[in-house]
């Protein structure tokens, strides 16, 4: 049995080997979890709506339920000594009620918080980092106002919910507000209300980046800040490190800190970021968990984000991750499945990681490859020139 500190909320003074971690969602990102658990000497349950999904390929047994099933996160937390989630769309109401059966080492308020984008903006704000100008949004009259004050062009995204680029609408003109409001008028005539909302101002941005920070609840440690490039949505390429100056990682760094001090994080934090023309650095939104742009770390790095990941939530210590070598990680979607098969036999470079999913979906996330580099702008070039990801042009 693990031993508890009620000085921490319950969180784990330190979780033995053979001890079982819980992992809420069943995806890419829970089964590289539960490997690096595998590799610390934990066993594995995991609850997810499809059975032989990514994460039970690889765990000693899996609940299959739909995620908000009560009866079904007791039993996992009846079985378990540990709960960790895969992604943020949890139901921190339903973690609450078991909390007396499993340590939940993140706690439910880091989910509260990166599940409503105005409870995030207001934290990272209250933290000393900048976000775009943002305004909370109820209703029409709000929006009109709030667009009066931000101008355009701005984006639209609904409080809760939304990935990838859904939930949201880009607002260039009074023709694309006129839009919103037909919409809203035929929701309303459905007997639907206006969505509560948030209206950000546009960010004139140099590159997009991110950085990763994980907590054991005393201890906290920063990953390299990387450099993303985002296609229709959806991450396309990680370039590692960053390429900016000493000052801007710097930042960077002591952003993350105070962040994760704020939450008083177990385990990884993923920060997406704009770094601006002046090279400042702009909060775009927080992920309360191992980030698709920190994969890289797996092959790059002295501690990977899944290692970080677990021993920060089983209380282990942790030691400052360093990059070992330059890297590029570039998802494969879908429809780049039998590309980058097809050339894999050409390049012994490439490490390819397979999510063990059935069905393969255009845009639906099947895997990644990371390739070591000493110049990931040259690599990032061979890369593309491969063809495999050329409708993503």
């Amino acid at each position: 049995m693990p031993s508890l500190s009620e000085e921490t909320g319950g969180r784990i003074d330190h979780l033995e080997p053979g001890a079982v971690i819980g992992i809420v969602g069943g995806g890419q990102l829970g089964r590289m979890m539960a490997l690096s658990a595998r590799y610390h000497g934990f066993r594995i349950g995991v609850l997810d709506p499809t059975p032989d999904c990514p994460v039970d390929q690889v765990a000693d047994f899996q609940i299959v339920a739909d995620y908000d099933d009560q009866d079904a996160i007791r039993q996992l937390a009846e079985r378990s000594d540990v709960l960790t989630y895969e992604f943020e769309n949890v139901d921190a109401d339903a973690l609450d009620k078991v909390r007396d059966q499993v340590a939940i080492p993140q706690g439910t308020d880091l989910l509260r918080t990166t599940q409503d984008r105005v409870h995030e903006k207001t934290f990272i704000n209250k933290h000393g980092a900048a976000t775009a100008r943002w305004r909370q949004v109820d209703g029409m009259d709000d929006l009109e106002k709030a667009l009066d004050e931000l101008g355009y062009p701005a984006v639209l995204k609904t409080r809760t919910g939304g990935y990838d680029g859904h939930g949201q609408v880009v607002l260039r003109s009074q023709e694309d507000l006129d839009q919103v409001v037909e919409r809203t008028r035929r929701d309303e005539a459905d007997g639907q209300g206006f969505p509560p909302s948030i209206l950000e101002g546009f960010v004139d941005f140099a590159c997009e980046a991110s950085i990763l920070v994980t907590g054991n609840g005393d201890r906290y440690v920063a990953f390299p800040l990387v450099r993303n490039d985002h296609r229709h949505n959806i991450l396309h390429m990680t370039l590692a490190p960053a390429g900016v100056g000493h000052e801007v990682e710097e930042e960077a760094r002591q952003l993350a800190l105070r962040l994760a001090e704020g939450f008083e994080l177990a385990g990884t934090l993923a920060i997406e970021l704009f770094l601006m023309q002046d090279g400042s650095l702009v909060v775009n939104e927080l992920a309360p968990r191992p980030h698709n742009s920190g994969h890289y770390t797996i092959e790059a790095c002295s501690m990977d984000q899944f290692d970080a990941h677990i021993r920060g939530i089983a209380g282990w210590p942790l030691d400052q991750p360093r990059l070992l070598s330059p890297a590029v990680m570039v998802n494969v979607l879908g429809q780049h499945v039998k590309p980058v098969l097809k050339e894999l036999t050409a390049h012994p470079e490439w490490n390819l990681h397979d999510y063990g999913k059935a069905e393969v979906r255009t845009n639906r996330k099947m895997g990644h490859l990371t390739v070591l580099t000493d110049d990931p702008q040259a690599t990032a070039r061979d890369l593309e020139a491969t063809g495999c990801w050329d409708d993503l042009r």
